[in-house]
């Protein structure tokens, strides 16, 4: 295959950046999108040109650091699919491609496609920790889950903190993570010695790290590798106002 490709380049936060032309040729249909960016990289450097940054660690699916813009979709055309899991069959001989970082408010370019997630650190922090005894393990029956609970909590679980909810959302909204996060303890016996004080502390980082506001567009579960649930959301609104009126 051949690929004409138009890639950010962007020095560091303080410059401004620019699409960039290259045209890629024998790509395998069966490289990864990542792969193929292998690929154009080896050729720069053989070129004695720059290579393309671009955040990536697992390549499984699993870790969350490749999201990209591809063609304006938050880790491309395949829904419920990372960037790194995203085939090149997906596309055909002679395609252009748009590639681009998560550009938003909060997310700062580093360089290239790198950007600067650490505002989801920050609030993960501020939730604060769980209640565990930290002797001897319990005896696993001894705490009472029922099925339903335990797989919400691991549906919610499931978000991997990629940011491609913030990229895609028109507010730049970091909603869904963050009530992803909210929710998985809020449901599990292990997490709610502290669930009121934890609701506060991530919604009051979230604000203050400059996320936009939820509108209810959804489209932060469309674009979402993990089909993470605006259900989440419900939740962490309830987790909220409960904790708002034990406070009083």
């Amino acid at each position: 295959m051949k690929l004409h490709l138009k890639i950010w380049r962007q020095k560091n936060a303080e410059t401004t950046g620019k699409l960039v032309d290259y045209t890629v040729e024998d790509v395998n249909p069966h490289m990864s999108f990542l792969e193929m960016l292998d690929h154009l990289n080896e050729k720069l450097i053989l070129a004695d040109d720059e290579p393309v940054e671009f955040d990536h660690d697992c390549r499984e699916g699993i870790c969350g650091q490749c999201g990209i813009m591809i063609n304006g979709i938050a880790h491309g055309p395949l829904k419920n699919t990372t960037t790194c899991q995203l085939h090149m069959r997906e596309f055909k001989d002679g395609d252009k491609i748009f590639i681009e970082p998560f550009q938003t408010a909060v997310f700062s370019v580093r360089k290239d496609l790198k950007v600067d997630r650490s505002a989801f650190d920050r609030i993960i922090s501020a939730g604060g920790f769980v209640s565990v005894n930290t002797g001897q393990a319990p005896e696993a029956n001894t705490t009472r889950i029922t099925h339903d609970t335990t797989e919400a909590a691991f549906d919610s679980a499931a978000c991997i903190g990629c940011g491609a909810c913030v990229a895609t959302c028109k507010n730049g909204s970091a909603v869904l993570f963050t009530a992803a996060k909210i929710s998985q303890l809020a449901q599990l016996p292990q997490g709610r010695e502290e669930r009121t004080l934890r609701v506060f502390n991530m919604v009051k980082q979230m604000d203050e790290e400059g996320f936009g506001n939820c509108s209810n567009t959804e489209a932060c579960q469309i674009e979402c590798p993990q089909n993470i649930s605006v259900l989440n959301i419900a939740r962490m609104n309830y987790e909220y106002n409960r904790a708002r009126i034990l406070r009083k």
